[in-house]
């Protein structure tokens, strides 16, 4: 990955990026479908095995996604939480507040039932902070989708001092 512009700002406290996919909720993941970039806003969820990512995702179980994916299933994903505006005295000191994550890897779908069930989970627990358990039918009528993350990097935009 290319290396971050304001390196004043990278996180690599694994405690800070987890309050990041805490926070965040949604994912923006960037796929290419053809020759154009195709991304697609999704509630997600997250294990962090030390400092590998696991995302999982769910949706219908037919649609563009599932298709761009299995043609490619390289994926870029971004979250962002925290975001407040402020003001400055010109308008080039305007901006915003915000911590975030992004990275890359690789996405597949899910066939396994334990697996999904699984990933149906972590996705709950991510969004409501709550436990869910998971029967094998309800794995049928959803897609879960695992993205191997290979690389990412967090951020975090404060506010200027005054």
């Amino acid at each position: 990955m290319n290396g971050m512009t304001r390196r004043e700002r990278q996180i690599t406290d694994i405690g800070e990026i987890i309050k990041i996919l805490d926070k965040s909720k949604v994912a923006h993941i960037g796929m290419i479908d053809g020759d154009e970039p195709y991304v697609v806003p999704m509630n997600y969820g997250y294990i962090m095995d030390g400092e590998k990512l696991t995302l999982y995702l769910h949706g219908a179980t037919q649609g563009r996604k599932l298709d761009v994916m299995r043609a490619n299933p390289k994926v870029f994903f971004e979250a962002v939480c925290d975001v407040v505006p402020f003001e400055g005295d010109v308008a080039c000191k305007y901006g915003v507040t915000y911590a975030s994550i992004m990275g890359r890897g690789t996405a597949e779908l899910v066939e396994d039932v334990e697996e999904k069930k699984l990933g149906l989970s972590v996705l709950m627990k991510t969004q409501t902070g709550k436990d869910f358990t998971f029967d094998d039918k309800l794995t049928t009528v959803v897609s879960v989708i695992r993205i191997d993350v290979s690389e990412y990097t967090a951020k975090h935009r404060p506010a200027p001092k005054r």
